[in-house]
């Protein structure tokens, strides 16, 4: 009888997570096998399945360098060499939120980045993540960022620390479209 005590409190709760959700955790189910067929599902362990629904959880640094586009610079501009500056200088958090600030998730394709895709409906094929120096814009303006096309727009800036700066504040600060 003291074991039955003892174990009266977890019952609830243990009811709820087995019953009370029954009915959506089925429907969740149903629906997860008609886009990925179940018998295709038996050849992955959780963790293995974890990653191909969501992703490399860490950030390769050297894959996004080797599969990183580079539009109106080179390699030897001072804004790439900063740029991977500051990426290496990150911890894997603010990785994840730069590339959800470019490409609108916070993690990488299973692939890596070159299994990058644009967002947009029209065109949703490879896209590789893109710097583009757009020496049009105000070297005071916080970088840009082009999801459907994973691109980040960049000034000139006229430092490394001011070019860090921005980059943080766009990352950390920003919340929607356009924001200076």
């Amino acid at each position: 009888s003291s074991g039955i005590n003892a174990e009266w409190p977890l019952r609830p709760g243990e009811w709820r997570l087995k019953n009370g959700t029954e009915q959506q955790t089925g429907a969740l189910q149903k629906g997860f096998y008609e886009v990925v067929p179940k018998h295709l599902l038996s050849a992955f362990d959780e963790k293995e399945l974890e990653l191909i629904v969501c992703g490399l959880g860490h950030v390769d640094v050297d894959d996004w360098r080797a599969n990183t586009r580079l539009k109106g610079c080179s390699p030897e501009s001072n804004i790439v060499k900063w740029f991977w500056r500051i990426i290496e200088e990150m911890d894997n958090e603010k990785r994840a939120r730069l590339l959800q600030f470019v490409t609108g998730s916070s993690r990488v394709p299973i692939s890596g980045f070159s299994g990058l895709r644009g967002s947009s409906t029209v065109n949703s094929g490879p896209r590789p993540f893109t710097i583009h120096l757009v020496c049009s814009m105000s070297s005071g303006s916080l970088p840009k960022a082009m999801t459907c096309f994973n691109r980040l727009d960049l000034p000139e800036y006229e430092s490394f620390e001011v070019m860090r700066n921005k980059v943080i504040t766009a990352i950390e600060e920003t919340m929607g479209f356009n924001v200076e």
